[in-house]
């Protein structure tokens, strides 16, 4: 009975320490767009969607079709927070990829990161809340259909 008392005591303190081991550390961090573009996992997996940052120049927008959002976590166990961060920035931008599909639209403008409010409107960087467990990407960027 000593023995599983012990066990189950052990187990609720594990249970109620786990969340706050999780939620302890949450760190910003800007990383490069390019390098993120530009690795393999960026090469194998982006779509045929041009992206464009903040105010990078386009062809004229021939139609609007909205303003979305893509929020995009990833476990971040055993990884650097780079190496998660950039897990997770691909797939947010693979989402608005995505949705520029759906909407009609050929390439998603005006690209920005607002990860934990703290918004990062920049061509070259993009920002993420890594953590001990997880880390987590929010862009939005407009979808639209430019002229050829």
């Amino acid at each position: 009975m000593k023995r599983v008392c012990s066990v189950v005591l052990a187990s609720l303190i594990a249970v109620l320490w786990m969340p706050a081991a999780a939620s302890a550390r949450t760190t910003l961090h800007d990383y490069d767009i390019e390098q993120a573009l530009n690795s393999q996992t960026g090469k194998e997996k982006l779509l045929d969607v041009p992206l464009y940052f903040a105010d990078q120049g386009h062809a004229a927008v021939a139609a609007d079709l909205g303003v979305y959002t893509a929020n995009r976590r990833t476990n971040a166990f055993g990884k650097s927070d780079e190496a998660a961060c950039k897990i997770a920035f691909l797939s947010a931008l693979i989402s608005l990829q995505d949705r520029a599909l759906r909407e009609g639209g050929n390439a998603v403008v005006d690209i920005q990161s607002i990860t934990k409010h703290q918004d990062l409107s920049s061509e070259t960087q993009f920002r993420c809340a890594a953590g001990n467990v997880v880390a987590n990407v929010v862009l939005t960027g407009r979808v639209v259909r430019l002229e050829k």
